[in-house]
């Protein structure tokens, strides 16, 4: 079962099978972190499959590198139908380069953006010139438009002041 974990990189299983295969799963990957000879054929006493064996130390280890442990992670799916035998999810955790960095990535980007909505707020006020055709109703939004601003303005001036 290691060996078709490393294959599909999630397999569906009993809790017990996935704590079993997790430990060894987890020792394997360890070792095949370090490349050499000796950790090549101690891996390859129990995975027999060699395009298997070549995966995990060209792709699968390196990516995880950086990572002291816990490569795996079980995630409960519920009870069998039939014998009710508790299911789980077991996979490889988002490696180093992949799902986790471009997620943190986003919620940076959006926590930027909100704050140069303000900043564009309160550094352009929106003020009428005066000169619109049309009439007395446009003349009046542009007054409570530069109205709101010199609100916005002056309830923003403590703030800056007091250097918080």
């Amino acid at each position: 079962m290691v060996t078709q974990l490393y294959r599909h990189e999630r397999i569906r299983t009993t809790k017990s099978k996935a704590l079993e295969v997790r430990r060894r799963a987890e020792k394997l990957i360890t070792r095949a972190k370090e490349d050499s000879v000796h950790n090549r054929r101690i891996v390859g006493k129990l995975i027999e499959d060699k395009a298997i064996l070549a995966k995990l130390f060209t792709d699968i280890a390196p990516s995880f590198v950086g990572r002291p442990g816990g490569y795996t992670r079980i995630l409960k799916l519920g009870l069998r139908k039939g014998d009710a035998a508790e299911m789980v999810l077991l996979e490889l955790v988002e490696r180093d380069g992949e799902d986790s960095s471009s997620k943190k990535s986003a919620k940076k980007e959006v926590a930027p953006a909100k704050v140069d909505a303000v900043t564009t707020v309160e550094v352009v006020p929106n003020i009428g010139d005066g000169s619109a055709e049309g009439g007395d109703s446009e003349d009046i939004a542009s007054e409570e438009d530069t109205q709101s601003g010199d609100a916005a303005d002056q309830a923003e001036a403590p703030a800056t002041t007091d250097g918080r």
